[in-house]
């Protein structure tokens, strides 16, 4: 199928609906979103089908969206900044910080395409048209000096409506992404009557407790630290697993390992784990990981409310030769994983603070995700679904070009709730074929 283009019908930016002293300050970055310098926007939204109510107006919806957004902005003032950058002479290095007065706000486009909800969802590769549902293409955090931090982009389909947010990474990481979202479509559903959310951002950046709100790179021109990769043409597939398939997955994994303590999530990486290093047809001799993408919120001591607003997320890995990895059971993998996580707590993460205080470097794609890796990201528990707009329930989660690579897997909430997942596999096209005959995973699937 030949997609049309997605075409532009407006443009502008919105700024919150009040404006507090403290959100004309600048905003310093914590060590965790310093690293992220690099990297893509995170980009995700929801596909709804249009409403069947004569009534609906997208015009009144627009304007609804964007008053719901000043609003909500009010409280997610950061969102509305642009990066600076101050030079510094003694030591040699660059202060990146969130400047409120360098900015004309966050930008909302409205746009449309000549596609139905079908097109999007029946193929079995998600459509490369998607990537044009959002709006900073390619962008890294880095071009946030010139690029809004946030971004809306609502795209009319012919019986659809999508919206979908890019966010600077160095400003949010996936739970302080989908809080904004969430905070975003309560605003909405109040309609104006009330300036107030359930769950206020905590803004406060001095993570952990009592460290140095401004912390400097250490060096004297972009040029030493941005990276720009250029992935090369990706399948990328949602493969839908019911709570059922889940469940036994898990149980039978605990059964091999004599245990009860392994989650669904580590079962099912381990799964992954070994069949997309089996359709890579890796030598046995050579080294394999299996990175998890993790949240050190409620792992530091004291914990760090879900509320706090930037980046907590670290990865931790499972190692192991590919020989080893394939010719052990699932369990066997799982419990790498299993420990991985077990053993990442507050005396782990602050270490890893003081270490990269010693030495700061930011992440490079190239560097830190070979070819015989699998990255495991995002998360089934970020509540998705409830993000309605007065649209109903979205028929589907979906992302945009960023951060993604060959092995890169994103986790999401399955729509029929009670513990179902969707997994967003990437892989290079001759990979994912073979990833799609292998019955290891495939007889998790729920065919649809």
């Amino acid at each position: 199928m030949i997609s049309p283009n997605v075409e532009i019908i407006s443009d502008c930016f919105i700024n919150p609906k009040f404006q507090s002293q403290e959100s004309k300050q600048p905003i310093y970055f914590s060590p965790w979103d310093l690293l992220s310098i690099t990297t893509n926007y995170i980009q995700k939204g929801l596909l709804f089908r249009s409403p069947e109510n004569q009534d609906f107006n997208i015009t009144t919806f627009l304007d609804d969206l964007k008053d719901s957004l000043s609003a909500t902005l009010t409280h997610f003032y950061p969102l509305a900044a642009r990066l600076s950058t101050i030079k510094q002479q003694n030591p040699p290095s660059i202060l990146v910080f969130m400047n409120p007065e360098n900015s004309p706000g966050a930008r909302f486009i409205h746009s449309s395409v000549n596609l139905t909800v079908a097109d999007i969802l029946t193929p079995t590769d998600v459509p490369l048209i998607v990537q044009s549902f959002f709006d900073h293409h390619k962008a890294i955090n880095h071009d946030g000096h010139e690029l809004s931090l946030m971004s809306v982009k609502v795209t009319e389909l012919i019986d659809g409506i999508f919206i979908g947010l890019s966010i600077n990474h160095m400003v949010v990481d996936g739970t302080s992404y989908w809080h904004f979202f969430n905070s975003w479509s309560e605003m909405f559903k109040s309609k104006g009557r009330n300036s107030h959310i359930s769950r206020p951002p905590i803004l406060d950046r001095r993570i952990p407790v009592g460290s140095d709100p401004i912390v400097s790179l250490p060096f004297t021109h972009e040029d030493e630290f941005i990276d720009r990769p250029n992935h090369p043409l990706l399948r990328e597939r949602i493969f839908h697993l019911s709570s059922d398939s889940l469940a036994k997955l898990k149980a039978k994994v605990n059964s091999e390992c004599n245990t009860t303590t392994i989650s669904t999530l580590q079962s099912l990486s381990a799964v992954v784990w070994r069949c997309v290093t089996r359709a890579r047809r890796i030598p046995a001799d050579q080294q394999t990981v299996c990175n998890l993408a993790i949240n050190n919120r409620t792992r530091l001591s004291p914990p760090v409310p879900d509320n706090y607003f930037g980046n907590l997320v670290q990865t931790v890995k499972g190692t192991a030769m590919a020989r080893e990895l394939l010719d052990n059971g699932m369990g066997w993998a799982a419990v790498r994983l299993h420990e991985a996580v077990v053993n990442h707590g507050d005396k782990v993460i602050k270490e890893s603070v003081e270490m990269w205080l010693k030495r700061p470097f930011v992440i490079k794609f190239g560097a830190y995700f070979d070819g015989n890796s699998v990255q495991m990201g995002s998360s089934p528990r970020f509540d998705m679904y409830e993000n309605e707009f007065g649209l109903g329930k979205a028929l589907a989660v979906l992302s945009g070009y960023a951060s993604k690579f060959d092995g890169k897997v994103t986790l999401y909430p399955g729509r029929d709730g009670r513990g179902s997942m969707d997994l967003e596999v990437c892989l290079l096209p001759e990979n994912m074929t073979a990833f799609e005959a292998d019955q290891e995973f495939m007889s998790l699937v729920n065919l649809m």
